[in-house]
């Protein structure tokens, strides 16, 4: 078949189930002689023999090798030679068919794509170490049902294929859909082609359009993997046609044409018809194509990926925005390339491209960059698994040179255009630092190589130590215990980390992260050393700067998680060892057991507690709050995932002893720790960090738990009186905005990180009264939020107060005195939440006792605010309720009650016009402090109080009994009143009409006294008519005072005081009556008559009030003539 090689004519499409394989001329004779059947070599008996050197050699040629550079290599190929390699080509493992049918697929235990890669046919388990039973994965009811994998399996097991046959290197067969209730049973057609161990092209009739292969391909590729005993195998079919003679040849087409006339016949005849024609094409080129031959020496060998569709879903998940399922999609899809760079497979790298460009072709990234405003966090961080994967593609240890820099030329042209989003996640233009785009670090990462000696040698052996005699001095190769060092750019050397493992490296992967933790331990320790030779001089000037510019939580390529990843995945215990192929429960949390470090010396490594060693170093880390919004919530995203991670951990002796070990460390690490003695003003805090070791301490060593918890609940970047230092960062001192605090994006977070500490501090210090006391000092040295201490105030309280056991005294003590400190730091300060505050002190002061209320209320002025000292603290204190829930006796009560009455009659003084009502009502019970109370109102009343103040409290009055004071206080208020002509709508003429019934009521001098007043205050003519009105109807002094006489007589209006009265009405209404026809329109007319005629009533009140009335008619119409139809309705109603 190698010869006749040329290039094919084009062709018709051939409407038939085959799928567009690679179609190679084949022309070579079949060999003739015996050789197996088609079934031969099959076996599938329980006792196999071992395997042929045949079938050793096709295995491993059928994986490595092209058919056409086998058929070009050797002249004469045996048939069963052939046929083995034919069989063998097909995958054998059902990972990789897993892989491209579902979005996840692990198998517990497996490490690196080799695994059971080899497992022969037949035996007990299938090719790939899956095991041959799939109740595991296959349960209606379980997760993940609907995938197509999952389908699948059920398809085969439920006897859904049929008529499967390989012919060559293409596999064809019929899958039947079972019937459901919406839908009749379907049959479809299926065909495969395969080379060396890889699916390249499908074809099934269900039309599937999707980044997966269908259930339907799931289905046969699984038959032909189980049950290849069951599968008709053919050699290609350009063998069995060189055996026909020419009768055979065309018995053949002709049955072929017969058989699928309607869609093969145009295409047999255009054929015949360029076969016929001398100078036709087809007749230039020796040989045939034979779709089942295999894959030519120059093709690409790689899995089948359909990449119109791997654009058309990132397209579509990234057109829907910001939601929740496109993200997960896109994440799921990421996940899938690194599965795919875990088995080796180039499609990889393929597949993250596709990604990448439609990532590029998004609308919304020049919308942005335009707007200059920032993605959505969720797309941020889509983007940074984007830059974080490319690094981890040209990191691949094993990629071809040319391969590299085809990605590197790819990765500077998405870089250098203008909508590329930038690693810090901002669009500004900075001047100060080069531009860095999300693929900066993967072109950077295209310059490292794995040549180096020492590297290699890290990887590639356990045991790899420098001899003993070479261990003493200083070694920038090992340390001084003779194990490997790597000395690199530590997010640099994790990256490698991420690549080997990422790419089916882990045995590798672990040799150098060994490598690394050994570095930072020796790091660490010479640090320590370095800091003790500087302490004093650090603790002399309470200041220090930090090397640490870059730290490692919240950096871009994540080298703790990495770390951390890697040494836990080999420690981690699996439940079964059957395949997940993904679902959308809550995934288990991880078990792990100890698993000694390979090659260790002494034996007593183990990589879980290495796992621990590194996290903790990396938390730990001294470093500077970055700059930018995006890159501070990553800081503070990424502790909380590591944080996440270490507490799915079950801490052993083993695991709290490198705890013990690492928390010493961090406590005395100087200025490269962030928990060391003294730190720079913009480190990052360790509040979320110092939570996990406080509670993963406290339960074996509580005293430094509490050290190390109090260490860290400083947060220097909020203190006032901060020292300048040494920046230690040159773009931290510039700020668009000048303040004496940096830009901390996220400072709200970290204030209520720094609460929940404290908080947990308190819970776990309750009843111990030394440390509920220190806990106490830390919060109010450190914590500088009003509300955050009031909410430590709030849970210490509750509990201190747990409902079904008696109260701890101790931490209601600390809640108490935390509110007290709440109450001072608002005093003077808006705030919304002030009332609740006040209101929850006085209850927390009620639960502590008598000693704690009687204390508030004497020093009152340095809590509360006047007004609500009278109005809720002492009306609290004093309530019916309080005096039940504290079991007072009389003596108490008093006391209690005094110092209310002491503390109303200070407010009462400080602020009359809002404490005094309140005072005397608390005083009522005292007939000497209710004189004082009464007498500090009548001294404010004629300067700092208003007339509504004054009426109410002279309505109280009245209300107590006090008819003579109430009118007191009532003719203060007249004196401060002005009501205008126009404003008979004012709140205060209740209180007028009140006032003057009162008067009235009291007698005629009160009256007489009053109407001056009101004459002098009041100008609306209807409110001067009312209270002249109500004056006449009845008699003055009704109320009975005692020692007085009443005459019982209704008084005139023609005599004192109610003369006075009618005059200034008349008098009002007729300036009211003027100042409205001034500007007067049309439409009022009516409504202006009828003031008319309320102003004939009160005119005819006097003697000769019918004569007063026609002159001001008369004068109306003289001087307001030229309003002839209001002067016409004027006649008509008045004359």
């Amino acid at each position: 078949m190698a010869e006749g090689r040329g290039e094919l004519p084009p062709q018709p499409p051939l409407h038939l189930s085959l799928p567009p394989a690679s179609k190679r001329p084949c022309l070579r004779p079949a060999p003739r002689g015996p050789g197996p059947g088609p079934g031969h070599g099959f076996s599938n008996s329980r006792y196999r023999s071992p395997e042929s050197l045949l079938d050793c050699a096709a295995k491993a040629v059928a994986e490595k090798w092209a058919f056409e550079r086998v058929e070009e290599r050797f002249e004469r190929i045996p048939e069963p030679v052939q046929r083995r390699i034919v069989y063998w080509s097909f995958p054998r493992n059902e990972r990789e068919i897993c892989m491209y049918s579902s979005f996840q697929c692990r198998v517990a235990g497996e490490e690196g794509p080799a695994a059971g890669a080899g497992a022969p046919a037949g035996s007990g388990s299938t090719p790939g170490g899956v095991p041959s039973s799939t109740t595991a994965t296959t349960g209606t009811g379980g997760t993940g049902d609907g995938l197509p994998f999952r389908r699948g399996i059920r398809l085969l097991e439920t006897g859904c294929v049929e008529n499967v046959l390989q012919v060559g290197f293409h596999l064809s067969g019929t899958v039947t859909e079972p019937a459901s209730p919406s839908d009749p049973e379907v049959t479809h057609r299926v065909a495969i082609s395969f080379d060396r161990c890889k699916i390249t092209s499908v074809t099934c009739g269900c039309g599937n359009r999707d980044i997966f292969y269908c259930a339907h391909v799931v289905a046969l590729s699984l038959y032909r993997i189980r049950k290849p005993e069951q599968v008709k195998l053919r050699l290609p079919i350009s063998e069995t046609l060189f055996q026909m003679n020419r009768d055979q040849l065309q018995k053949l087409v002709q049955y072929l044409i017969t058989a699928h006339h309607t869609e093969v016949l145009p295409t047999a005849q255009k054929l015949a018809d360029e076969i016929l024609s001398s100078n036709s094409q087809i007749n230039q080129v020796h040989g045939a194509p034979d779709p089942t031959a295999g894959a030519s020496i120059d093709d690409d060998n790689c899995w089948h990926l359909d990449e119109d569709q791997v654009r058309e879903q990132v397209k579509q998940f990234l057109s829907q925005g910001g939601y929740y399922g496109s993200g997960k999609q896109l994440n799921s899809m990421f996940a899938k390339v690194r599965e795919m760079l875990r088995m080796r497979d180039s499609n990889g790298a393929r597949m993250l491209t596709l990604i990448t460009e439609q990532f590029m072709a998004d609308p919304r990234l020049s919308l942005w960059r335009q707007q200059g405003t920032g993605m959505t966090d969720k797309c941020r961080q889509l983007w940074d698994e984007l830059g974080a994967l490319w690094v981890c593609v040209v990191l691949n240890p094993h990629c071809k040179s040319e391969e590299k820099s085809g990605w590197l030329r790819q990765l500077k042209r998405w870089g250098d255009m203008d909508i590329c989003p930038l690693e810090d996640g901002n669009y500004g233009n900075s001047l100060a630092r080069p531009r860095r785009t999300v693929f900066t670090r993967a072109m950077e990462a295209c310059d490292l190589h794995w040549q180096d000696s020492h590297l290699q040698r890290i990887i590639s052996s356990d045991f790899y130590m420098s001899p003993a005699y070479q261990r003493e001095g200083e070694s920038l190769l090992f340390n001084p215990q003779g194990l490997p060092l790597w000395l690199d750019h530590v997010p640099t050397a994790c990256a490698r980390v991420d690549a080997l493992r990422s790419h089916g490296y882990p045995r590798e992967a672990l040799r150098l992260a060994v490598a690394i933790i050994n570095t930072l331990r020796l790091q660490q320790q010479r640090q320590m050393d370095i800091y003790k030779h500087q302490k004093k001089e650090l603790l002399q000037r309470g200041l220090t700067s930090t090397t640490n510019l870059e730290g490692w939580v919240g950096h871009p390529l994540d080298p703790i998680g990495c770390l951390f990843v890697t040494l836990t995945e080999t420690c981690r215990l699996d439940d079964d060892s059957a395949m997940d192929t993904g679902d959308s429960g809550e995934p288990k949390p991880p078990v792990y057991h100890h698993v000694p470090v390979w090659g260790c010396p002494d034996g007593g490594e183990s990589y879980l507690a290495l796992a621990l060693e590194v996290a903790l170093m990396g938390m730990g880390q001294q470093r500077l709050m970055p700059e930018g919004l995006y890159a501070q919530d990553k800081v503070c995203r990424n502790e909380e995932q590591i944080v996440a991670k270490l507490q799915e951990m079950e801490l052993d002796e083993l695991l709290v002893q490198t705890l013990r070990k690492q928390a010493i460390l961090l406590l005395e690490g100087g200025p490269f720790s962030g928990l060391g003695e003294v730190i720079h003003r913009e480190s990052v805090p360790m509040h979320t960090f110092a939570k996990y070791l406080f509670s993963a301490l406290l339960p074996h060593d509580a005293d430094l738990a509490y050290k190390l918890a109090l260490r860290a609940m400083r947060l220097p970047v909020l203190e006032s009186s901060a020292p300048s230092g040494d920046m230690g960062h040159p773009h931290h001192g510039i700020s668009i905005v000048p303040s004496r605090y940096p830009r901390w994006f996220t400072l709200g977070h970290l204030e209520s990180q720094q609460c929940e500490l404290a908080s947990t501090m308190l819970t776990a210090a309750k009843g111990d009264m030394l440390r509920l006391r220190t806990v106490l000092e830390a919060i109010q040295k450190n914590i500088h939020s009003s509300s955050l201490i009031f909410k430590l105030a709030q849970d210490a309280f509750k509990i201190a107060t747990p409902a079904d056991n008696p109260p701890d005294i101790t931490l209601l003590n600390v809640a108490l005195e935390l509110g007290l400190q709440v109450m001072r730091m608002t005093l003077s300060t808006l705030n919304w939440r002030r009332r609740e505050m006040v209101r929850w002190l006085v209850t927390c002061a009620t639960e502590v006792g008598l000693r704690a209320l009687v204390s508030i209320l004497q020093g009152w002025y340095t809590l509360f605010t006047p007004t609500e000292a009278t109005s809720i603290v002492a009306a609290t204190v004093m309530s019916h309720t309080t005096i039940l829930r504290l079991s007072l006796d009389y003596p108490q009560r008093e006391e209690l009650a005094s110092c209310a009455r002491t503390l109303a009659l200070q407010c009462a003084m400080k602020d009359p016009q809002n404490c005094a009502l309140s005072a005397l009502t608390l005083c009522e019970k005292d007939h000497i402090a209710f004189e004082t109370a009464y007498q500090i109102v009548i001294d404010a009343a004629s300067t700092g109080m208003t007339y509504s103040q004054l009426f109410t409290i002279a309505r109280y009055m009245e209300h107590r009994g006090y008819p003579l004071r109430a009118f007191k206080l009532a003719s203060l208020a007249m004196t401060h009143l002005n009501l205008a002509y126009n404003q008979d709508t004012h709140p205060a003429i209740n209180d007028v009409l009140w006032a003057c019934a009162l008067s009235h009521s009291l007698g005629k001098n009160e009256l007489a006294a009053i109407i001056p007043l009101v004459v002098k205050s009041v100008h609306c003519a209807t409110v001067l008519s009312d209270i002249l009105r109500r004056c006449t109807m009845t008699a003055p002094g009704l109320a009975g005072i005692p020692g007085r006489r009443n005459s019982g007589k209704l008084m005139s209006t023609d005599k004192a005081p109610l003369r006075q009265l009618l005059d200034a009405t008349i008098s009002a209404y007729i300036n009211t009556t003027h100042s409205r026809l001034t500007h007067i329109s049309p439409r009022h007319y009516g409504e202006f008559i009828e003031f008319l005629s309320k102003a004939r009533e009160t005119f005819l009140l006097a003697q000769d009030g019918h004569i007063q009335f026609a002159q001001f008619i008369d004068n109306l119409k003289q001087i307001y003539k030229g309003k002839k139809k209001l002067m016409m309705l004027v006649r008509e109603r008045f004359g």
